[in-house]
């Protein structure tokens, strides 16, 4: 590895970073990340933070854990990469599609296609969806519904259905017959309503709605998050998903649930739709099933969708895949992690952890008149909303963000801005004390402003 003065040299000199303008990492150059362990990291000047990032929402299971790593190792050496097209598979990948399957089984999901990550693992389930309508003779099912503030990652599909404008407006015009519903936001929505059992009727209105103006006929599948993560850590009243489900049934619509964020502990339950008591007919899942030790994501259907593809002639068969689908490597990442995330229990230490640093975050609320609302308490994702006039909810400058990011960081934890605001998301392994130091981070950022 080239020496620290190469580095920063060299650093936002030739690599272009995801979601950010190149001129601006050129004008303030990245942290460098070299090192880490547990839920702490540490750039090349020797600086500790706690990762209140948790990595991007995905290292559930920490830096250190050398049982996942041992196996990345060992299968690099037994067989480091094998097509898993027709025709081919590898032990690898059938021990854990069996180890997906078991860990989901409670959701009713039966089958599993690997992807490599979240954003191939939402546009595989908007494919099957629209293919099992076909499959089923209802050709014209083409159309999907979403919600506003939700996030499914950055293929044109996921882009389309993404409820956030500003990972649309520079790729448009993007897929045709993709609408949007309000988000379950109680700080900010259409019906100015801050019950958030009143707002799930509105929602659950304005849908039967938009379902009559298009027609029934014409739609494939509702996608959601569980909890809306990248858009604010946006929580639903517990009966929305319900709801969201029940009229998905009345009108023959698939329900995909975007579980890339809230799978595998985050929400505080091994799944968010289990969290809310929901049997989705698909699942996108990705970031904590190897806890980002290696890229991996996985496309999940439940046995009712599986039996139409696989009792079906040639329009059954899938013309999908990507070269890393079922990677042997990425396959024993997937059995390892899982077998870690049962051991540890992390969904339990998410519920613990999560309430301890949405009830934090609460108490800073009370000191700083700039902080409009607190997010969170449904496992370890939190959402610090920031405004300059809390009366008027005006949000907070970008300028201003990004001077308690920067304070934050100095201070020892590095959170996630997502516009007016702080996104925190640490490893499901944190400590009690761990937590504390992020809160007390926290306060610093929100002080220098």
């Amino acid at each position: 590895m080239k020496d620290d003065n190469f580095l920063r040299a060299n650093n936002a000199q030739h690599l272009w970073h995801p979601m950010g303008h190149p001129g601006d990492a050129k004008e303030n150059a990245p942290a460098i990340i070299s090192g880490a362990d547990g839920s702490v990291i540490k750039d090349i000047d020797g600086h500790e933070t706690v990762d209140a990032v948790g990595g991007l929402w995905c290292v559930n299971l920490g830096y250190s854990n050398d049982v996942v790593k041992d196996a990345i190792a060992k299968q690099l050496y037994d067989l480091p990469y094998y097509s898993a097209f027709a025709g081919t598979s590898n032990p690898t990948a059938i021990e854990a599609s069996y180890a997906v399957r078991e860990f989901f089984a409670a959701d009713g999901m039966g089958r599993v296609f690997f992807t490599s990550g979240g954003s191939d693992s939402v546009e595989t389930c908007l494919r099957l969806a629209r293919q099992y309508h076909r499959i089923k003779g209802e050709p014209n099912r083409t159309k999907f519904l979403s919600l506003k503030k939700g996030y499914h990652g950055t293929h044109f599909g996921g882009a389309s259905v993404n409820g956030n404008n500003r990972f649309r407006i520079s790729y448009e015009p993007l897929l045709p017959g993709c609408f949007h519903m309000p988000s379950p936001y109680p700080y900010r929505n259409p019906f100015n309503e801050i019950d958030p059992d009143i707002l799930a009727q509105n929602i659950a209105a304005a849908m039967e709605d938009e379902i009559a103006f298009q027609g029934a006929g014409s739609i494939a599948a509702f996608i959601m998050e569980p909890i809306q993560g990248a858009g604010g850590v946006i929580v639903p009243g517990q009966n929305f998903m319900k709801l969201m489900r029940e009229i998905c049934d009345r009108h023959g619509i698939l329900m995909i649930a975007d579980e890339v964020i809230t799978g595998f502990g985050r929400s505080g339950d091994w799944s968010g739709s289990r969290h809310f008591g929901v049997q989705p007919d698909m699942m996108c899942c990705a970031k904590g099933i190897t806890s980002g030790y290696f890229p991996v994501g996985a496309a999940l259907m439940s046995d009712a969708v599986a039996e139409v593809f696989e009792t079906a002639g040639e329009e059954g068969a899938i013309f999908h895949g990507y070269t890393y689908s079922a990677h042997p490597v990425g396959a024993a990442a997937v059995t390892a992690c899982l077998a870690e995330t049962i051991r540890l229990d992390t969904k339990t230490n998410a519920a613990a952890r999560g309430t301890q640093l949405f009830e934090g975050c609460r108490a800073l609320m009370e000191k700083y008149d700039i902080i409009g609302d607190v997010r969170g308490g449904h496992g370890l994702m939190t959402g610090v909303e920031l405004v300059s006039d809390r009366a008027a909810k005006t949000p907070m400058d970008m300028a201003t963000m990004k001077r308690i990011h920067k304070a934050a960081y100095d201070a020892g934890a590095m959170v996630r801005l997502g516009g007016n605001n702080i996104l925190m998301s640490p490893p499901l392994i944190i400590t009690e004390a761990e937590v504390e130091r992020i809160l007390s981070a926290l306060d610093a950022g929100l002080k220098a402003a």
